[in-house]
C-alpha cells in the first residue's frame, strides 16, 4: 500500500510540474503544487464514488491541487494512512476519528494527535440485510448464523462488534463469521451462501441493492438496543431507511448511524484547507445531483455531531467567514 501511494505520489507530482511549470494560481496567487490522496473504502461502497467525485471537483477548480482517490479497507485504515503521512485527507466515521485522536480502541499506542476536521457530512447507517431463508428478524437471531462482519479490525466489524454484543450475543463467537469485503458478501447473499451480512454505507449502497434485487431484506435496530449503544458510545444516532430506497422495501427501516467525518492531516497549510471547504461547500449542490449521500448537507450541520473533533483552522476560518461559528 505504501509503494502504491508513493508511487501515486510521484507521478501526481510530475504530471503537476509538466503542466504548470511547478507552480499553479488560485484566486490570483502563484501556490505550490499540492497533491491530496484521499483514500476511500472498497469499491462497492457509496464512499468510493463520494471520494471519486470530491477529488474531481477540487483537482478541476483548484488550479493547484492534485487531487486523487483510492479504494481502501476504510476508515481505520484511512485514518493510519493520514495519520502516517501516506495520505493527507480522507473519511471516516466519527467514532473512529476520536479513537484516533485519543489512541484507543484499535489506536491504543498509535494517537494521532493532530488530526483536523474539514467537516462533518452524512449520517452514515447500519444495514444488515439477511436472506429469507435466514429466518433472522432481529439482531439476537444472528446467533450460529453463517454471517459476514467485514474485515477484523475495520470500522465496519466494529459496528458488528458493538451491536450484538449490546443485543446479548458473545461477538465474535456466537457467530459463524465470513470476514469478506461488501461486494463479496453481496454475491455470497445472492447466492444463498450466507445467512446475512452488515453493511455500514451511505443508503442506497451498492451491495445492499444487489443483495436486495435477489430477494433478501433489511432487518432493523431496535430502540433498545440503539439506547444501550447510546450509554457507552454517544456518537451513535437513530436513523431511518425510507420504504423503497430498495427493490423490495416496502416499509421504512430504522436503524442506526453514525456521521461520517472529513479530516486531515493538521500540517496541510491553512490556505490549502480553507480553498478545499470553500470549493466543497459552494459546489455542494452539483455533488448532491450525482452523489445521492450528499444531498441536502449544510455548513451549518457540518460542525455539529462530530464527537468534539478540532476543525483544522483553514477550515474553521471558512465557517466563521459563513457565520456557522463564531
Amino acid at each position: 500500500m505504501k509503494r502504491f501511494f508513493a508511487l501515486l505520489l510521484a507521478l501526481a507530482l510530475c504530471a503537476g510540474l509538466t503542466a504548470c511549470g511547478g507552480e499553479n494560481q488560485s484566486a490570483g496567487e502563484e501556490k505550490e503544487n499540492v497533491i491530496i490522496n484521499f483514500p476511500t473504502a472498497s469499491a462497492s461502497g457509496a464512499l468510493y464514488a463520494v471520494g471519486a467525485a470530491i477529488t474531481n471537483l477540487w483537482s478541476s477548480q483548484l488550479e493547484y491541487v492534485q487531487a486523487a482517490s483510492q479504494a481502501s479497507s476504510g476508515g481505520i485504515e484511512n485514518l493510519n494512512l493520514v495519520s502516517e503521512g501516506e495520505a493527507q485527507v480522507s473519511i471516516a466515521i466519527s467514532s473512529n476519528c476520536w479513537q484516533c485522536l485519543n489512541g484507543t480502541d484499535s489506536f491504543e499506542g498509535y494517537a494521532y494527535e493532530d488530526l483536523k476536521v474539514i467537516a462533518g457530512l452524512y449520517l452514515n447507517p447500519n444495514q444488515m440485510v439477511v436472506t429469507e431463508a435466514s429466518g433472522i428478524e432481529g439482531l439476537a437471531d444472528v446467533r450460529g448464523k453463517h454471517f459476514a462482519v467485514a474485515s477484523a479490525g475495520s470500522s465496519v466489524y466494529g459496528e458488528c462488534q458493538n451491536h450484538f454484543t449490546a443485543a446479548g450475543l458473545q461477538f465474535p463467537d456466537d457467530i459463524d463469521c465470513e470476514y469478506i469485503t461488501f461486494a463479496d458478501a453481496a454475491d455470497l447473499l445472492q447466492n444463498g451462501s450466507i445467512d446475512g451480512a452488515w453493511i455500514m454505507s451511505g443508503a442506497p449502497a451498492s451491495a445492499v441493492t444487489q443483495a436486495c434485487s435477489a430477494g433478501c431484506r433489511l432487518v432493523g435496530v431496535d430502540g433498545e438496543i440503539l439506547n444501550k449503544l447510546r450509554e457507552e458510545y454517544p456518537w451513535y444516532a437513530a436513523y431511518t431507511i425510507p420504504a423503497g430506497t430498495y427493490p423490495g422495501q416496502t416499509q421504512d427501516v430504522e436503524t442506526s448511524a453514525i456521521k461520517m467525518v472529513m479530516f486531515c492531516r493538521g500540517d496541510l497549510d491553512e490556505e490549502t484547507v480553507y480553498d478545499l471547504t470553500r470549493t466543497l461547500w459552494e459546489n455542494i449542490d452539483a455533488l448532491g445531483e450525482s452523489q445521492a449521500v450528499l444531498q441536502g448537507l449544510t455548513p451549518e450541520a457540518a460542525v455539529v455531531d462530530i464527537a468534539d473533533l478540532p476543525l483544522h483552522e483553514g477550515a474553521a476560518r471558512y465557517y466563521r467567514e459563513i457565520h456557522v461559528i463564531d
